[in-house]
């Protein structure tokens, strides 16, 4: 869909907001069993935002608190997908290079081997070793100096604004533009330095002699490249993203997104990138902020319309749409969704999120209502919120 259709559409969704939902759609019955659905004693009305709109025509099937900004837990993945897709492409994929600093002689480098990273966040071991063959089959068998580990892609921030301090190592790995393995070892909050090692031991193993031991270092412009690592496409990646919620993979491909502006890879960077796109969609962004890309962070803010814009904005997008759509998990057979849901099994596709504040769902119902439910507290009530949710999304399966 293009610019010029998706402000009018923007235009119409925020009128329609302004309109009782019966006076748009004569669908008062639906909308007072959407208001019951939600009341829950352990999970307010007062404290829930919601929207359902149809798919292809736009129009407003039921809005509860849907321009209030709100935490939004993991459905913050969602802004984030459909940003990069839409900016990067679904062929895009990350690249890790083996750069040489110094000159060759024979089969000799002399000088330095520096392996960059350029925020893959899928970069494990196997792509280490074959990066070693790819050396070894250039012919290089001895190297005089160090293998230096290159992050200079990104910062060196490991988390991201408005995390708990728990939150590093157990909700993600530490953040880099070079992690390998998901920085598992040790020192595990230097990823460059741990791939560095990796890297130095693969060019071991097969049978390339390095002279000094692993290191730090940012590779200059005049570098040559000698081997590199593609990524599966962007496509396949965000299938992991959102289908089961990775939260690593959405703050690293933030910062790509920030570094797709040609400056250093930050997560402000990348947030300010998904709000352009956001405004280039003509989706609102009133009282959003996006402070990350898990929806971890207690700065993160959005609104139940905006994540119904994205969602009819990445379904309707016939460039994106079906990497958009098959990143979603399926109700009763995939990721968060394998068991909610069972008996809407294979009819709705969504993305969770939960917090101890927040406890989220959004999505597509029978391939034609988009909706998003997003409950707050402090705590929130998982299982209250939940049982809402779920209660909403099975009365517009049976709306007809």
């Amino acid at each position: 869909m293009g610019a010029a259709r998706w402000a009018l559409a923007a235009a119409l969704l925020t009128l329609s907001l302004l309109v009782p939902a019966a006076a748009l759609t004569g669908t008062l019955g639906l909308r007072e069993e959407l208001n019951a659905s939600l009341r829950n004693p352990g999970a307010p009305l007062g404290h829930a935002a919601a929207i359902a709109v149809d798919l292809d025509a736009g129009a407003l099937l039921y809005s509860h608190n849907a321009t209030a900004p709100v935490l939004p837990a993991s459905t913050e993945k969602l802004p984030v997908s459909w940003a990069a897709l839409v900016r990067l492409g679904p062929s895009f994929r990350f690249h890790t290079d083996v750069l040489g600093v110094g000159h060759r002689e024979g089969t000799t480098w002399v000088g330095d081997l520096v392996i960059k990273g350029f925020g893959d966040p899928t970069f494990v071991s196997t792509d280490v070793d074959e990066l070693a063959r790819d050396v070894f089959a250039e012919g290089i068998r001895h190297v005089t100096g160090r293998v230096r580990g290159d992050e200079s892609f990104f910062d060196r921030r490991r988390d991201a604004p408005g995390w708990k301090p728990g939150f590093l190592g157990i909700e993600s790995p530490p953040l880099s533009a070079l992690v390998v393995d998901r920085a598992h070892g040790w020192p595990r909050l230097s990823p460059p330095l741990l791939a560095a090692r990796a890297l130095r031991g693969a060019l071991l193993r097969q049978g390339i002699t390095v002279a000094g031991p692993h290191a730090l270092g940012r590779a200059p412009a005049r570098a040559l490249l000698i081997a590199m690592d593609r990524s599966a496409p962007l496509a396949k990646i965000a299938r992991a993203l959102n289908a089961d919620s990775d939260n690593f993979t959405a703050e690293m491909l933030l910062k790509a997104l920030g570094a797709s502006t040609g400056g250093l890879g930050t997560t402000r960077a990348g947030g300010a990138v998904v709000l352009q796109e956001l405004r280039n969609a003509g989706i609102s962004t009133d009282g959003v902020r996006i402070a990350d890309g898990s929806g971890l962070s207690v700065d993160d803010r959005l609104t139940a319309a905006t994540l119904a814009g994205v969602l009819r904005a990445g379904l309707t997008d016939e460039r994106i749409r079906g990497a958009f759509r098959a990143s979603l998990a399926v109700a009763g057979r995939s990721g968060t969704m394998r068991s909610r849901l069972p008996d809407l099994r294979g009819r709705v596709r969504g993305k969770t999120g939960t917090t101890n504040q927040a406890s989220t769902l959004a999505g597509l119902v029978d391939g034609n209502v988009v909706f998003a439910v997003l409950h707050n507290g402090s705590p929130v009530n998982w299982w209250a919120a939940r049982t809402a949710q779920d209660r909403f999304v099975t009365v517009l399966s049976g709306r007809g």
